[in-house]
């Protein structure tokens, strides 16, 4: 039987993913004639760890189903949404407005991306 934690995780990935898809296509049709070649290449850095992250997270989501009482995993699942958000949404912003200091939160999604990895990896070596 799933929880409602497997289902948020696994609602959110694909929420997630459908997210990355569109904002990917934003920036390929409607955004590549208005950013510079580097701005684009930041804002694809965000589309692909967005979509990369969406499928983590409903990985986490199909692991938290076989190991329910897993607290690693539930935690892995939060950072990789947050990491996601902070990482790829900054990357986002800072493309499309240029302010720089915006890239001064990319690495606290990535240390979080990092962290819900390491989670989700010593979640199922507990076992």
């Amino acid at each position: 039987m799933m929880s409602q934690t497997d289902k948020w995780f696994l609602a959110l990935g694909a929420a997630n993913a459908g997210a990355a898809v569109a904002l990917g296509a934003i920036g390929a049709h409607a955004l590549k004639d208005r950013l510079s070649p580097k701005m684009m290449s930041v804002y694809h850095t965000g589309s692909q760890y967005h979509l990369y992250h969406a499928l983590g997270l409903m990985l986490v989501g199909v692991v938290a189903l076989q190991l329910p009482e897993s607290g690693l995993t539930q935690w892995s699942g939060w950072l990789m949404l947050t990491g996601t958000a902070l990482f790829s949404g900054s990357l986002y912003l800072l493309a499309i407005t240029g302010k720089g200091w915006l890239g001064a939160v990319t690495p606290v999604g990535g240390l979080s991306l990092i962290s819900a990895w390491i989670l989700l990896a010593a979640g199922v070596l507990q076992v």
